[in-house]
This record gives structure tokens, sequence and C-alpha cells, in this order.
């Protein structure tokens, strides 16, 4: 990956990229309320987990068949109103959409590309497809862009789950230490799945969220 392709990584996925993903919780707060996170290890076998076969893989499947279908505004537009239709619930549908509408309206505005007015049309644009539809417009090696995403999933996580727990910075680090070596598997799952095979499979994950929407105290919108 050339220089400038990083530095557009490490933009558009720092926290500093206005797409407000710090007031999302990804279902981590009904957790930890519930205390099924309540710890360094519980937090990063959550997370891990949401990688291996929750929305985290999800989120990384469409991120591949996004990227794949540039160019394509037919298969694109396939994979748009899937991503779209696969919420388990309304926060989560909210989390993802808000963040790829911000996105997208950010890129746009600042970042444009040949290929990008594609996603100007949309309405629904899931932040995972958002993402990789921009990487795919400038260039951006997939592989590379594919890993900084999991990285900015799971990094975001890790950041909410400091503030709930609550865990000191250090045991972030040993979290994110812990899910690197999760990752190599979560990417290859994610490159070998189909559009019509893409699906998650943790429900303990998805009735938090849904809990969620009437917890009575609230940090995050998720």
């Amino acid at each position: 990956m050339t220089d400038d392709g990083l530095y557009k990584l490490m933009t558009w996925l720092s926290p500093s990229f206005p797409v407000g993903a710090y007031a999302f919780s990804h279902g981590i707060e009904r957790a930890c309320e519930l205390e099924l996170v309540h710890d360094s290890d519980s937090t990063a076998a959550w997370i891990a987990t949401l990688l291996a076969s929750g929305s985290g893989q999800t989120d990384l499947a469409l991120f591949c068949l996004a990227y794949d279908a540039f160019g394509d505004d037919e298969q694109l537009a396939d994979v748009i109103a899937t991503a779209a239709s696969l919420f388990p619930s309304a926060e989560l549908s909210t989390e993802s959409l808000a963040q790829g509408e911000a996105f997208i309206h950010t890129l746009l505005t600042c970042w444009p590309a040949p290929g990008l007015d594609v996603l100007a049309d949309e309405d629904r644009v899931a932040y995972p497809v958002a993402v990789a539809v921009a990487a795919a417009a400038h260039g951006i090696d997939r592989a590379s862009a594919l890993l900084a995403f999991a990285h900015a999933f799971s990094a975001n996580l890790v950041s909410a789950a400091i503030r709930l727990v609550p865990l000191g910075q250090t045991d972030g680090q040993h979290i994110t230490a812990m899910l690197a070596e999760r990752m190599p598997d979560a990417l290859s799952r994610a490159n070998a799945t189909t559009l019509d095979s893409v699906a998650s499979a943790t429900l303990i994950s998805d009735i938090c969220s849904m809990q969620h929407e009437h917890q009575y105290t609230r940090l995050f919108r998720s």
C-alpha cells in the first residue's frame, strides 16, 4: 500500500473522523449492566466472538463484498440492500446507517474520487459498505483496508469497554493484543463469505442491543 493510501485509512478510521463512533457501544453497555462483560478477559472474549461469528464478522464480509462490487452498480446495489436489511435491532441499524451517512457526507465533501457518486444516490448505506467503496475508489488495496477496518471496529468497542467496565488503558492494550491474535481467522472467514451466506450467530449480543433500547440510564446510543 502506498503512503497516500495509508494516510487516507488512518484519517478515515481515526476517532477524529466525524462519524460519531464514540457514541455507540454496540450493546456492550447492556452487557456490562448484566455483568456479562466485567473484566479484561470477558471483554476480549466478547469482542473476539463478534469478530468471529457476530456483527463484526458480518461487517467484515460486507466490506469484502462491497469492495469487490465497486464498478458494478447493480452488484453494489445488491450488497447495499442486503447490508441494510441484516440488523437485529433498531439501535444497531441506527449505529451503522448513521455512521455510513456521516462518512459518505464527509468523504464526498473532502475526499472525492471517481465513482463515489454511487453512494450519494443511496439512502441507507451501512458503515462497512461506505468505507469499502471509499477504499476501492481511492485505489487502496483490499487486504490493508479490511485489516484497518477490523482494527477500527474492535478498537471502538475496546474504548467503550474501558469507560463502561471500567478498565484501565493498559487493560485496553492487553485486550487489543489478544484480539490481534484472532484477527487473521476473522479476516480469512470474511474473505470466503458470499452475499447469500452473510450471517451472524451471537444471539446474546443481539438481545443486549435490543434491551439497551429500554435501559433506564445510558451513556451510549447503542
